[in-house]
Formats: C-alpha cells, structure tokens, sequence
C-alpha cells in the first residue's frame, strides 16, 4: 500500500483575459484634423467581490488637434477612469485569496473623429485576470527513509588535506621540472 503525503502551496486556480472598447467624447472650439491620440499612466488594482472581480483604473488621453482652419494645434489633455466588473470561475474546494491583474494589451486609442465641435475617441485595452489561492497536492511517498550522509569536522578535513600533501611523489614533481 502507498504511503501518501499532502502538500499545502499558492497556486493560479483560475484564470482569463478579458478585452474592453470604451468610446468617449470630449467638446473643443472649431476643430479641424486630428494630429495624433496617445494613451499613457495607466494605472489600475483589482480586488475580489463574491465570484467577481473589481477592477478600478485611470488613465491619461492626449489628443493632438489642428483647428481655426488648421492654423494653430493644441494637446487635449484627459483623464479616463474605469470600473470594470468581471466574472470568475471558482471552485467549491478551493477558495483564492490574492487577485493579479496583468495589462496584456496597453489602453490604446484606436479610432478618433470629429464630429462638429465634439471629439470622438475610442480606447481599447485588454486586462489578464489571476485568482491565486491555497491548493493542496498529493504525493505518493517512498517507505525507505534517505540514508544519512557522514558530517567532516573542519580539524578532520585538515588531517585528511595534510596526509595528501605527504602522499605527493616527490619523482614525479622532478621529472615534470
């Protein structure tokens, strides 16, 4: 009969990515082309809520534009916060305790148009979810007990480096000269 023992250790019980598309406006005097759109500092925590997870984050849009007839530009500067709630499998016997939310897919601003004064842009990103959580694992276990290895004094290894140099062929040191 097998001997079995458990071994109690964090493990990822559950885990997924999830994209998000988030379109936004934004009013502005007369403007004429669009120069550029750039995402930066986003910042976001996830925390457990049942089987849900919450995850709150921010960040940055800047919107380069032209406008006056395309005669003078100006960076639109806007920060974004989200609220992001997202289902989780679980399992009864194993209950996770640390949330690890990973940005796989940087906000990114993949479409902007003009419509009158207003500025339409919309932001992609896409979040991976871990669910980390104590997990017991069964091993089957050898009978036999590991043989104990000898421990050397430090005064014992000394003897045995000396009666070496003692050992050396005195012949072969001259020959080799």
């Amino acid at each position: 009969m097998a001997n079995y023992k458990e071994i109690v250790t964090k493990a990822v019980i559950s885990k997924g990515k999830k994209s998000f598309t988030t379109t936004n406006q934004v009013n502005v005097n007369n403007p004429s082309t669009i120069l550029g759109c750039w995402v930066i500092n986003h910042n976001f925590q996830g925390n457990k809520s049942g089987n849900d997870i919450v995850i709150d984050g921010s960040y940055d849009v800047n919107i380069w534009y032209s406008y006056d007839n395309d005669t003078k530009t100006d960076v639109l500067k806007e920060e974004n916060t989200y609220h992001e709630v997202v289902h989780m499998r679980d399992r009864d016997d194993i209950t996770g305790d640390e949330i690890i939310v990973r940005s796989l897919k940087q906000p990114n601003c993949v479409n902007v148009s003009i419509e009158g004064n207003t500025i339409h842009y919309t932001i992609e990103k896409e979040l991976g979810i871990e669910l980390v959580g104590d997990i017991k694992v069964k091993i089957e276990a050898n009978d036999e007990e590991d043989p104990w290895d000898d421990i050397v004094e430090e005064e014992q290894r000394q003897e045995n480096i000396s009666e070496g140099i003692n050992q050396v062929q005195e012949e072969f040191i001259e020959d080799t000269i």
